[in-house]
């Protein structure tokens, strides 16, 4: 079952329901002369999101885009299976991004070095191709044309290197992706996301500063929702990308083995979660670690370090 809900004026927030987990992923209705989904979720979100839709008037051909923010399994390994039950529906990617959602054999082939194939099936399902006259390319400054309202093209890496975030013309939110992570709304706790293989600080770093700069009204999450305190989140975002860098540089100097980075990491990472109530912290636990394990964010954070100095390709 899907659930809805106001995320900002004329957006309309679709609960995924990824990994059959609540408040995990989100994926935006915006609405328009000419709608548009912004996310897609993985394959085996895809039957939510159409509920979703399905909830919010929208039908088989009403649907006229479809854009992610990257091509990373949980925003849009589900294009591939839900462009064929919207069929006037483009799909916007950024242009590094394009190719692999067309042809997504490199794509999973690397999220299965990162998860393992099984882990890799159950949490995404497969990943489909989309067709490539279905596909357009977005830059930085692009604007994708809804019929009323605009979503303008930020060009903003650091989490990949195709990663871009779009700001809404009519309510003012952008929609960051992974830009500053993944933010569980009700109990703020905010963690970096720092996947292999392409994760550079001072890039996300500028990407997030940039974000702020245009003073959006919100900062809409794919993981989770929408938060409309922007200065105090992105800087939030800017201190935990430094601090968890400095963690694993710290376990670095005593162990190059990623179990023993891992464990380090969640130790001094403890804090993070001083304001989440006993009870709840288990379960919270839960949800962080499908969306930003440790794990992931220890491996690309060794493979920035260690490439920053000699040490890895």
């Amino acid at each position: 079952m899907s659930s809805t809900f106001e995320a900002a004026d004329g957006v309309r927030a679709i609960d995924s329901m990824m990994c059959g987990r609540e408040k995990v992923t989100s994926c935006y209705l915006v609405r328009a002369d000419e709608p548009a989904l912004v996310e897609t979720g993985p394959t085996t979100s895809v039957e939510t999101v159409r509920e979703g839709l399905e909830a919010l008037g929208i039908g088989p051909e009403d649907l006229a885009h479809i854009v992610v923010t990257h091509i990373h399994l949980d925003h849009a390994g589900g294009a591939g299976a839900l462009a064929p039950h919207f069929p006037r529906a483009t799909v916007w990617v950024h242009e590094r991004g394009e190719p692999h959602l067309a042809d997504p054999t490199k794509l999973v082939a690397s999220a299965t070095r990162v998860y393992g194939e099984e882990a890799l099936n159950a949490m995404f399902g497969p990943v489909h191709p989309v067709p490539r006259e279905r596909l357009r390319a977005v830059g930085d400054g692009d604007r994708i044309e809804l019929g009323g309202r605009n979503l303008e093209v930020l060009y903003t890496p650091g989490h990949a290197s195709h990663h871009v975030a779009l700001l809404d013309s009519t309510s003012g939110g952008v929609f960051v992706g992974d830009a500053l992570g993944v933010f569980l709304p009700d109990v703020a706790v905010l963690r970096p996301a720092t996947p292999p293989p392409e994760f550079d600080l001072p890039l996300a770093v500028q990407s997030i500063e940039r974000i702020r700069d245009r003073q959006p009204t919100s900062i809409l999450f794919s993981h989770f929702g929408p938060v409309r305190q922007v200065e105090e989140i992105c800087g939030r975002a800017i201190d935990r990308m430094r601090s968890w860098t400095s963690f694993v540089e710290e376990a670095l100097e005593h162990t190059t083995e990623l179990p023993g980075v891992v464990e380090r990491l969640r130790a001094a990472a403890e804090d993070d979660l001083d304001e989440v109530p006993p009870g709840r912290r288990e379960a919270v636990l839960d949800r962080l670690e499908v969306l930003s394990s440790y794990e992931m964010n220890a491996m690309g954070l060794m493979r920035y370090i260690q490439k920053g100095s000699g040490q890895g390709g």
